[in-house]
């Protein structure tokens, strides 16, 4: 019997190879074959030249598992292959790993020659953030900068000029003979001062070079700064502002005029001098004066416009009398105001 060892027995009879083959029995061999005998018979192939070749070795394939020791010898041989051929794949197996390993050292070597440096990429990064970082430092020291100019800016326009030489500062620049401290008293918005009106009352004086108004809940005060010091006497010893909320002018520092420079004034009253008065007194002062010119101004408007024929008594302005009408027989003329008046 010519037994070709590259033949599998057990699928030329349609049954599965390997180890599930060898668990089959013979009964189960046997009726593998008479299906495969009726398939394969050369009378059912009348057409086929191959027919008898391929009937005959049906019937070697089958007598060689029907025979016990045979089929013991072969199933052998089949897992003998088959462990062969498991190595082989294994051995590949490795190989191909290798072979891949190898491959992949290669293009990771490769690669490595071609891309920088991992330390030198950290580097690179840590130096661009310390530049970024830097330049935002620098952009908002900028900024604030650039805040605190437009702040002084403002704060020396708001003083109209004052700037460094303000009043409240012992400057070098600014007289402060020049200065006059203006106040009034508060009735409503028709009778505040702007800065615009007090310019515009004090440059009958001289030129004025600058006005800030401070003011306050009850009375308002401005600074006026004069452009010469005959100005600012001049200024100083006259009646200004509206009738009905006089101004009250005062110098900011006793003015010291020399003779060239002097110019002609009312004579002084009994009243002591109240420049070298400060804080709470010099307030009271302020007050005091500013009450007797506005009983005064209203004296010469009852006085002209509401009774052009009567005189009205100044107690009665004051509110410690009743009013005393006189006729023009009693007195023809209207007393002025002179050194008996009220203010003086």
């Amino acid at each position: 019997m010519d037994i070709d060892t590259d033949i599998d027995h057990y699928a030329i009879l349609g049954l599965p190879s390997g180890e599930e083959g060898s668990k089959l029995t013979e009964k189960e061999i046997s009726k593998a074959y008479r299906v495969k005998a009726l398939e394969l018979h050369p009378d059912k192939r009348p057409d086929d030249p191959n027919a008898h070749a391929n009937f005959q070795r049906l019937k070697t394939s089958y007598e060689m598992l029907k025979d016990e020791k045979a089929r013991k010898v072969f199933d052998e041989f089949l897992k003998f292959k088959r462990e062969k051929l498991r190595r082989q794949s294994e051995l590949d197996a490795r190989r191909d790993g290798k072979r891949r390993k190898m491959v992949s050292d290669l293009e990771e070597r490769e690669r490595a020659a071609f891309e920088p440096d991992p330390s030198a990429k950290a580097r690179e990064e840590e130096e661009r953030i310390a530049r970024k970082l830097k330049e935002e430092i620098a952009r908002i020291r900028a900024m604030h900068a650039s805040k605190g100019a437009e702040t002084t800016s403002f704060s020396k326009t708001k003083m109209g000029g004052l700037g460094k030489e303000s009043v409240g500062t012992a400057g070098a620049g600014l007289d402060k003979e020049r200065v006059l401290k203006v106040s009034w008293e508060k009735f409503g918005q028709d009778y505040s001062y702007t800065a615009e009106r007090l310019r515009e009352l004090f440059s009958k004086f001289g030129d004025v070079e600058d006005v800030v108004i401070k003011g306050s809940k009850k009375k308002g005060s401005a600074l006026v700064v004069m452009a010469t010091k005959d100005a600012a006497v001049a200024a100083t010893g006259n009646l200004s502002g509206d009738l009905s909320n006089p101004l009250l002018v005062l110098p900011l520092q006793p003015l010291h005029p020399t003779a060239a420079t002097e110019v002609p004034t009312a004579p002084k009253s009994a009243e002591p001098d109240h420049s070298h008065l400060v804080g709470a007194a010099y307030q009271s002062f302020e007050d005091a004066v500013l009450k007797k010119l506005q009983k005064v101004c209203l004296y010469f408007q009852l006085s002209f416009v509401l009774l052009p024929k009567s005189k009205i008594d100044m107690e009665t302005i004051e509110g410690r009398g009743s009013q005393k009408h006189h006729t023009v027989d009693d007195q023809p003329e209207f007393q002025t105001l002179g050194d008996e008046d009220p203010l003086c």
